[in-house]
């Protein structure tokens, strides 16, 4: 089983590098054998060409915008979009239309799992919201426990959506 961890996000707008911080935070820990850690940044081609490389899962971090309260983290599969809207901006790609480009290019992705962060403030700037910062640890530990499901997992883990305080 591999496991591949993207971190995903502009690190100039705020909250929207909460999955590069994150990626970042796990990258400097100690991780099963098997699993790879990449900040893709706003690089959704790249990160779709990386999807096509067989991982058995992969775990996409993203600032995500539901409605929610800032920091909350969200966990769920999200599916392919419309192939024809991934190439709308190379720059600003969503979790679906990269998926949808990674099917384009002909690879399987395994199963894909999306843990999103309630933004507070995507205005320019470096600096993490207090909430967003505050959600940063804890979803370094969510996506751990996530590699350690999905590793003991069977390979035809089932659907997975929920939501974490």
């Amino acid at each position: 089983m591999t496991v591949l961890v993207a971190g995903c996000g502009n690190i100039f707008l705020g909250d929207d590098g909460f999955g590069s911080v994150v990626a970042r935070r796990l990258a400097a820990t100690a991780l099963p054998e098997g699993v790879k850690v990449t900040d893709f940044g706003i690089g959704g081609i790249h990160l779709a060409y990386e999807l096509t490389g067989g991982y058995t899962t992969t775990i996409l971090i993203d600032a995500l915008p539901r409605g929610g309260d800032p920091g909350t983290l969200y966990v769920f599969e999200p599916t392919p979009g419309d192939a024809a809207d991934a190439s709308v901006d190379a720059h600003d790609m969503t979790p679906e239309a990269v998926l949808a480009l990674a099917a384009t290019l002909g690879g399987t992705t395994g199963r894909v799992l999306l843990v999103g962060c309630e933004p507070a403030d995507t205005s320019p700037g470096m600096e993490l919201s207090p909430p967003v910062a505050g959600a940063v640890a804890r979803a370094a530990d969510l996506v751990l426990g996530l590699i350690s499901e999905e590793l003991a997992a069977a390979p035809t883990a089932g659907p997975f959506d929920r939501k974490e305080g």
